[in-house]
């Protein structure tokens, strides 16, 4: 199928969740209600949205006038990983809300909202409720509207036993007992993101005190006992704060920063806005006996998930086709940042070695360009490889290379201003870097862009001059694709 057959209709979308979650640790489920403020663009007589391994339970919409209609029937289509809800009357265009009812399991499989298991120092295995909803796995925990565009404000609210910690994207505003030994924690409003950067965490864990960076605070939240691994995390947490901060020159868009190590973990870490969860050897670490090597990673890591909070979940691609403008500008400034952060480690060096990987599997026959349409929720799980990452990463230093890193700094802080809580493609970025270096930057890149492979250039003196060719390297059989390589010459003189 196409990307339209995965795609949900426009007729309606949504403004606002408020969402009320409460997981049953024990059983592994949970349970959830939420009222979505929805625009209706034309009349309909039913709502289309995205529910994977759901049972909605009960639908209804409200008009602006307070009319309340049930929903009459539930559809379900398991393989486009939607639900329709049907009504008896139509709905006439303007703001309507969408109240819902539904459950599901906490699973065991590292994505959508699932359990994560620890055994304490006495010997008890504990249980954390968390998530995981990139790329496509909001849908696994609530109906939604689970495509990149389709931004919205969240409120979330979590009913969980009084002795647990819980934490989302934003800060507390209130905790009220409920009885039963149960506590209500309600949590502020979000900025207007991505459903996939949606994140919730339950369960026994502990919390460094925080770090005030700039008016934000920083903690790192951790299963018990392990506090003393914590230090170097805030450290480099703090350091990438301000130095993306300045960089992009555009403070800090959530109200607070939590980093949350899990012990079961399917990524080394994902960028949901104020709530970033992490492998736990991506996260904790002691200075005094890792490596240099170990250090670096955990700093990389943390560098990375903090650049996100800009690149990414302030501005957000359209479409999963537009992955690598994510992760590959992460990955850029997530050296730039570590760079800065330990000079004596010269990490641009070890990059080099790094992007060796990325142009092995880029000279085979089967590799891909780094944008590639995607259509289904599986193309887009499979964007998440070393080209989109490594030779994204590559492309970009090679780009600020070309135009000057104060021009190319000029450029990306243009397009974060101009696309502030919107969304992006490819293009847009090329445009904002054009405008300030007067470079035909989308030309020179659409090749590294939409080509797979890469060239070998050969350098020939002749005279005072030099003769250049390029031919398309791989390492079986030969390719006839050219590219346009931005060049910068220097001589002596003298």
């Amino acid at each position: 199928m196409s990307a339209a057959d995965y795609r949900l209709p426009r007729i309606a979308v949504p403004r606002h969740y408020s969402l009320v979650f409460e997981p049953d640790l024990k059983a592994a489920t949970f349970c959830g209600r939420g009222v979505v403020d929805l625009e209706v663009a034309e009349a309909m007589s039913s709502i289309v949205l995205n529910s994977v391994d759901l049972d909605i339970t009960s639908a209804a919409i409200v008009d602006p006038y307070g009319i309340r209609r049930e929903s009459t029937a539930i559809e379900y289509d398991v393989e486009r990983q939607r639900a329709t809800l049907h009504f008896d009357t139509s709905m006439d265009p303007g703001s309507w809300k969408l109240h819902v009812c539904f459950g599901g399991i906490l699973n065991d499989k590292l994505h959508g909202f699932y359990r994560s298991t620890y055994i304490q120092p006495g010997g008890e295995t504990r249980t954390i409720a968390t998530t995981q909803f990139e790329a496509t796995d909001a849908r696994r925990a609530f109906p939604c509207w689970d495509e990149p565009d389709l931004k919205a404000t969240f409120g979330i609210s979590l009913v969980v036993p009084s002795d647990l910690m819980a934490i989302s994207n934003s800060g507390v505003v209130s905790e009220e007992p409920m009885g039963g030994g149960k506590k209500r924690v309600v949590f502020a409003d979000t900025m207007v993101m991505s459903t996939y950067l949606v994140a919730m965490i339950v369960g026994d864990l502990e919390a460094t005190a925080s770090v005030d960076i700039e008016g934000i605070p920083l903690r790192i939240i951790h299963t018990p006992g392990k506090a003393h691994l914590t230090e170097f995390a805030l450290e480099v947490g703090a350091f990438a704060l301000r130095y993306f901060s300045d960089y992009y020159g555009i403070p800090y868009p959530g109200d607070k920063v939590d980093m949350i190590g899990i012990p079961d973990f399917a990524w080394g870490a994902m960028e949901n806005l104020g709530a970033i969860t992490y492998r736990e050897t991506a996260l904790l670490i002691d200075p005094g006996t890792a490596t240099q090597a170990e250090l670096s990673r955990v700093a990389d890591v943390i560098a990375h998930e903090l650049a996100h909070m800009w690149f990414g979940d302030l501005v957000t691609m359209k479409w999963w086709n537009g992955i690598w403008l994510n992760e590959a500008f992460a990955s850029f400034m997530e050296t730039k940042c570590v760079d800065a952060f330990r000079p004596e480690w010269k990490r641009w060096l070890s990059f080099s070695s790094q992007r060796s990987h990325s142009m092995d599997i880029d000279a085979l026959t089967s590799t891909r360009p780094i944008e590639v349409s995607v259509a289904s929720p599986d193309e887009a799980n499979q964007m998440f490889d070393s080209l989109t990452y490594g030779k994204g990463q590559a492309v970009l230093r090679m780009l600020e290379g070309y135009l000057g890193e104060e021009v190319f700094r000029a450029g990306i802080a243009a397009y974060l201003a101009q696309h502030s809580y919107a969304n992006t493609e490819t293009e847009d970025l090329w445009a904002a870097l054009e405008k300030v270096s007067g470079e035909p930057v989308g030309e020179i890149m659409e090749g590294w862009i939409f080509q797979g492979g890469f060239p070998r250039l050969t350098v020939v003196a002749s005279g005072d001059s030099y003769v250049i060719t390029q031919e398309h390297f791989r390492y079986v059989g030969g390719g006839d694709l050219r590219w346009r390589v931005p060049m910068i010459f220097a001589a002596e003189t003298g």
